[in-house]
């Protein structure tokens, strides 16, 4: 460390998921102190929505600062900086006197499923994605505010500034409007710069809405003080010096382990990270000048805190949401037997069951998000199938046919981005399986290692933050006290697992191209049966458009 401070400081990590709402206290040598969590909250439907109060949003983090306060000693007295990171994309809209105009549009988001499509077909595509590094899809606020214009103009009209779920959580905490250069850049701008670029808003069309974009901040460089309002509602002192972290996806994989820095515990361009949490994250840290742009434009381009160094990546919209799915189905079907089971109780069961199984039996496509996929192929209506099923096929083959399925599509998205790692490193909560370790190994052929540290995401915030305020000298020097010790030992592909998973990945890919059509047919089908007559301002090609016209905001209230 470079910077005297009190032995006994710490760093507050939050973390506003779209499951948990978190609060961590660290020490400055990366050890979690404690940690405070309420369930994240928000509302969709089938035709696309995927909303979320921001009012509850700030509500929640609130209640998380407190919790901990209580499981902390002095906590506001040795808290010596605050970061905050979040989930990624979706569109926080801020009106006047920062009163949010209407709940948030969420990454969850698909509404907006017509509009990529037109977009896409831009003769500036191409342009605006090299400029990005970043494909179109339903997740980011360049699109959902593309389609606000053409389908809900009051909200841009009533708008002073649009966030993103950590910008606004920053502006609650500090009265400060910015964003980071990790979502300003793959969304607005150009990753080799990190600041906007009028070339990439104007092949949005947002050419008009250029004043609602908010400065850009490297949280590594400037921080601000905390309110004496949020450090009235909050537990915290006022001043205390608050740090805007990148984008949870790139917390996350710096706090895990995708960046060694200049340490020499490994080379920076073989190994890779993936998350393994509700959505899968594959990243990839390069240099600038390295990425590599595949020709189908997608994936995302997202700056680490590192100067010259990237995040290259592809998401899977659902990657333990399928493990979710399946062992609800377990669940679901013994309560009604009466006999209720915990979830954490299923997943002891998961090693059991695929101990009964046999690799590759069956053939899963991980799609079980109703707003489709984004990476490595962007289709707002793909959904999960199983394919190859018979009467001979038990539950444990289903469930051994899923975790395989992950597994796929992980190697299919370091395919999209030019070749697979050399090594993996893995965070999630679902990265804790032994099992899903060693199919992942096997299906990449490389060997994986787990990040133990439990938070990542809040760590990789509290990391820029102790950079900001001078405990460390550099992140190269951060990371080698907060990230190296925390990685576990390598698990290794199996050889005959191998050999299974390179017979089953062209099937992979053959079974999504060839489900294509039968999806677009699917969700017209599930259209029709839900929507009985035409609405009012739905676009009767796509129907993506909007379910009613928004009224305007009223001040004070959260619609």
């Amino acid at each position: 460390m470079s910077k005297k401070i009190a032995n006994d400081s710490l760093i507050i990590g939050i973390d506003s998921g779209t499951s948990i709402v978190k609060a961590v206290a660290f020490n400055l040598s990366g050890q979690q102190i404690a940690i405070a969590e309420v369930r994240n909250k928000y509302h969709s439907n089938h035709q696309g929505h995927a909303e979320q109060s921001m009012l509850q949003t700030w509500s929640d983090c609130i209640d998380v600062l407190k919790n901990l306060s209580s499981k902390v000693d002095r906590l506001a007295n040795r808290t010596v900086a605050v970061s905050v990171t979040a989930q990624g994309d979706g569109t926080w809209l801020v009106g006047k006197d920062d009163v949010p105009i209407g709940d948030a549009w969420i990454w969850l988001d698909a509404r907006s499923a017509g509009t990529v499509t037109s977009l896409t077909q831009k003769k500036s595509e191409r342009c605006r994605f090299e400029n990005t590094g970043t494909g179109l899809n339903t997740c980011q606020q360049g699109v959902q505010m593309a389609h606000m214009h053409q389908w809900y103009p009051e909200r841009l009209k009533h708008a002073e500034v649009t966030l993103h779920c950590k910008d606004w959580l920053y502006l609650k905490l500090t009265g400060v409007r910015a964003t980071d250069p990790s979502e300003a850049s793959f969304t607005f701008g150009n990753f080799r710069t990190r600041l906007y670029d009028d070339q990439v808003i104007d092949s949005l069309g947002l050419s008009q809405y250029k004043h609602l974009l908010p400065d850009i901040i490297d949280g590594t460089q400037l921080l601000h003080p905390l309110t004496n309002e949020a450090a009235k509602s909050s537990g915290l002192l006022a001043g205390t010096p608050v740090c805007l972290g990148y984008v949870d996806m790139a917390m996350t994989a710096l706090g895990g382990g995708v960046y060694a820095g200049n340490s020499g515990v490994k080379p920076s361009n073989s190994t890779a990270c993936s998350i393994i949490g509700s959505t899968g994250v594959h990243l990839w840290a390069k240099n600038t000048d390295s990425v590599y742009l595949n020709q189908q434009g997608t994936g995302y381009i997202i700056p680490l805190p590192i100067p010259d160094i990237v995040t290259q990546v592809q998401t899977n919209m659902a990657s333990a949401l399928n493990i979710d799915w399946i062992l609800n189905l377990a669940a679901d079907l013994l309560s009604e037997n009466g006999q209720p089971i915990a979830h954490s109780e299923l997943i002891t069961r998961i090693d059991g069951w695929l101990a009964k199984s046999t690799a590759g039996g069956l053939l899963y496509q991980p799609y079980i998000s109703e707003a489709g996929e984004r990476g490595p192929f962007v289709n707002a209506h793909a959904r999960a199938s199983f394919i190859g099923l018979s009467s001979q096929h038990r539950f444990a083959d289903m469930v051994r046919s899923v975790l395989e399925g992950l597994a796929l599509a992980t190697r299919d998205c370091y395919q999209a981005m030019g070749a697979l790692p050399q090594e993996l490193i893995i965070s999630g909560g679902a990265a804790r399986s032994n099992s899903l370790q060693n199919i992942i190994a096997s299906t990449i052929n490389a060997p994986v290692r787990m990040s133990t540290r439990e938070e990542a995401g809040a760590a990789g915030a509290a990391m820029m933050a102790a950079v900001a305020i001078g405990a460390y000298s550099s992140m190269d020097e951060c990371i080698k006290h907060w990230v190296t010790p925390f990685l576990a030992p390598a698990v290794l592909p199996t050889p005959s697992l191998n050999d299974t998973y390179e017979k089953l990945y062209p099937l992979y890919q053959d079974a999504h191209h060839a489900l294509t059509p039968l999806w677009s047919n699917l969700s017209q089908c599930r259209n029709q049966t839900t929507i009985k007559t035409p609405l009012d301002g739905t676009d009767k090609n796509n129907k993506q458009g909007p379910l009613q016209q928004p009224t305007p905001p009223v001040k004070g209230i959260d619609k």
